[in-house]
């Protein structure tokens, strides 16, 4: 699927089986306010509206489900009218981490102890995304980590979001100076999962 949205797209992305958390969508606020200004904000909601799909980012609930189409779309509306290109929405995913209070917790209790953050990263994912099977494990002594995705056959574009996702939880949870994250394996380029290698850097 091409990154590209119109008004047929957006309710066919309606029908996609899954929800995520309100705090997911939270978190584009701030980013979106950093980079265009609240201006930003309006752009995008009026976009929304004009694919029938109206979206106000202040009634969101942090702890409520919605469906993850809506995270597709309004990926997909924010990349069209601000102008963000790939290497942006990557970042709006590596900005995401600081915005989930359970993820700042974990850190904070078991900072010094890295396998029992990549123990519950599954853990996490449940608990904010409702679609997929996530699994992650890290592998010190090359100071790397692996992280799979099955049975999230979602769109393209998380696919960019998420390379900036993953890596920003590794460096949350290993304290490296620098990750560099890549997708080795894609749904969407015939595999039979995602598949994302994280190199570390201290």
């Amino acid at each position: 699927m091409k990154q590209i949205i119109t008004k047929k797209i957006a309710q066919e992305l309606k029908e996609l089986k899954g929800e995520i958390r309100g705090v997911i969508l939270k978190a584009d606020i701030r980013f979106i306010i950093d980079e265009k200004g609240k201006e930003g904000i309006k752009r995008v909601e009026k976009e929304m509206a004009s694919l029938d799909f109206p979206f106000e980012y202040e009634k969101i609930k942090s702890m409520h489900f919605y469906p993850i189409g809506l995270r597709v779309v309004s990926l997909l509306v924010i990349k069209k009218v601000l102008g963000f290109s790939d290497k942006k929405i990557q970042e709006m995913g590596f900005d995401l981490p600081r915005s989930l209070p359970l993820v700042r917790m974990y850190t904070r209790f078991f900072a010094m102890d890295k396998k029992t953050f990549f123990n519950n990263a599954v853990k996490f994912w449940k608990r904010i995304v409702m679609v997929g099977e996530f699994e992650t494990s890290l592998d010190e002594k090359n100071k790397q980590a692996i992280s799979t995705l099955k049975n999230f056959d979602i769109h393209p574009i998380l696919c960019i979001y998420l390379l900036g996702v993953i890596p920003s939880f590794h460096k949350m949870a290993t304290g490296a100076r620098e990750v560099i994250g890549k997708e080795t394996k894609c749904s969407f380029k015939g595999d039979e999962l995602h598949e994302f290698l994280v190199k570390h850097k201290y």
